[in-house]
């Protein structure tokens, strides 16, 4: 970690002292809309619970990075935390099938299947083991390809292409099998490695050009929409263990109720920075998926050797509106 655990633990320590009911919510660098469904949530659990309940955040990466802040949650350093689902995939394997590319059809697949019950509960579950589950979700956007020296029309043009993937062992295949070479890094270091030619682009949605300012460096963005990968907020079990029924009760409805509202907001702030990349000189480009769609397939078909995964493939493909 970057911050020595014993300074840590005094501090959140000393937070928790004030407040027993206080929920220690640490969270990474975010876009504009998740930031606002955070808040709403911190808004809502104090509704709801008269007050009995609060929220205590921790923002910006200040206690550490998505990692970091998982294996907090993970020892009881902290109640709370949002990271993306792919980072998920080391801590529980199931997390991995939301990295297959080409899962959903759209964001309107994305939600219904989201929003199943039956679908995610096994997955927030994956980590009970561990000490902590998940909560809800966030939608993140559709992760795409963007480079420096020009767009991806075809898959050719990923052929030996230096690229940016998170740690996700399921991203890192899908690259590979598109003929590109993936490179696992964090996300502050992408954009001083496409300037210095260390990486040819990266795959992310609309805000990593902007927030990020990848725009700068790399001017072609291609919506080949390949992944949709949730964020996804988690709670440790100690945390749900210590609030009365009740007050249990009013933070898994604030946290729903937190994803509703990051349905209307998300949408239009995505156009938003569309527009804002445009400006930045970023050009957007259209591709037929279908033969990304082919040259992943094995993907599925090995898929088939993990039947956990591949029954949460099933379900979530079962939502899809044919």
């Amino acid at each position: 970690m970057t911050r020595t655990i014993l300074g840590l633990a005094a501090l959140l320590a000393s937070t928790a002292i004030a407040q027993a009911d206080t929920l220690r919510f640490a969270y990474a660098s975010n876009a504009t809309p998740t930031i606002e469904a955070m808040d709403k949530f911190a808004e809502l659990v104090e509704e709801k619970t008269g007050g009995d309940v609060t929220v205590q955040f921790f923002p910006d990466g200040q206690l550490g990075g998505e990692r970091e802040l998982v294996e907090m949650v993970k020892g009881g350093l902290l109640d709370m935390t949002k990271v993306s689902g792919g980072l998920m995939e080391s801590f529980a394997p199931i997390y991995g099938v939301f990295s297959m590319p080409y899962l959903f059809d759209d964001e309107a697949h994305f939600y219904t299947a989201m929003d199943k019950p039956e679908v995610m509960d096994p997955v927030y579950q994956a980590t009970a083991d561990q000490g902590f589950v998940g909560l809800t979700y966030y939608n993140s956007g559709a992760r795409s390809f963007y480079l420096k020296d020009g767009p991806v029309k075809t898959v050719e043009d990923l052929k030996g292409k230096k690229i940016r993937v998170m740690q996700s062992p399921t991203s890192i295949a899908m690259v590979e099998m598109l003929g590109a070479a993936p490179i696992a890094m964090g996300q502050a270091e992408v954009y001083t490695s496409i300037q210095q030619d260390v990486l040819d682009g990266a795959e992310n949605n609309e805000y990593a050009l902007t927030v990020a300012r990848h725009g700068e460096v790399a001017k072609y963005y291609t919506y080949d929409q390949h992944s949709r990968i949730p964020d996804v907020v988690l709670i440790s079990t100690a945390a749900l263990d210590r609030l009365s029924e009740e007050n249990r009760a009013a933070v898994v409805a604030a946290a729903e109720e937190s994803t509703e509202f990051h349905k209307q907001v998300w949408g239009e702030a995505i156009e938003a920075e569309k527009a804002k990349a445009e400006e930045m000189g970023v050009e957007f480009f259209d591709t037929d998926v279908a033969q990304f769609q082919e040259a992943v397939a094995p993907m599925y078909e090995a898929l088939k050797s993990e039947p956990e995964k591949y029954a949460l493939f099933e379900a979530i493909r079962a939502e899809a509106d044919d």
